[in-house]
């Protein structure tokens, strides 16, 4: 036995495949089938595709409503905006969603003060004795509102409003 593979040849002959030139069936309408209810009546007829011939009316309707949509004015560069802060007046003032912190809000809040706890920072509150945990520590301090954090909400456009946790339900 040998390490270099056997050559093996087939001969294989080419039929060329009759191709439909790509217009033609582009081109093709689908053909309708008459469709005949239970009663013996006879429906509209429908295509292939399960869908019904359109009338010279709903042909001439749909025209008009691509002609509108293609004579539609197309922006393609929107004007620039310089993003503006709301701001805060008092206890209440919330411009920007829910007066109260979302589950997001709340879980990203948590993480991070929970790893600042476990990393070593001092805790903004005397420790209670049923805290097992930095994140049990951290959800306590959150309750009290004693983390010196702000929430910034952004819209869409970039507009934003900076809110202090203490101003939060």
């Amino acid at each position: 036995m040998s390490d270099e593979p056997e050559e093996v040849s087939v001969d294989t002959e080419e039929v060329p495949a009759e191709e439909e030139p790509v217009e033609s069936i582009l081109s093709r309408e689908p053909e309708p089938v008459e469709v005949v209810s239970e009663d013996g009546v006879e429906e509209k007829p429908v295509t292939k595709r399960g869908k019904k011939e359109l009338s010279p009316e709903e042909l001439a309707e749909q025209e008009r409503l691509q002609k509108i949509i293609a004579a539609r004015e197309i922006i393609e560069v929107d004007p620039v905006h310089t993003p503006v802060e709301f701001e805060t007046t008092g206890k209440g003032k919330i411009m920007i969603g829910p007066p109260t912190l979302t589950r997001f809000e709340k879980a990203r809040i948590l993480g991070a003060r929970a790893l600042q706890l476990s990393l070593g920072a001092p805790p903004f509150i005397s420790v209670p004795k049923e805290v097992a945990t930095s994140l049990d520590l951290a959800y306590t301090e959150l309750e009290k509102r004693v983390i010196p954090i702000t929430i910034r909400r952004v819209l869409p456009n970039g507009d934003f409003q900076n809110i202090p946790i203490d101003l939060f339900d």
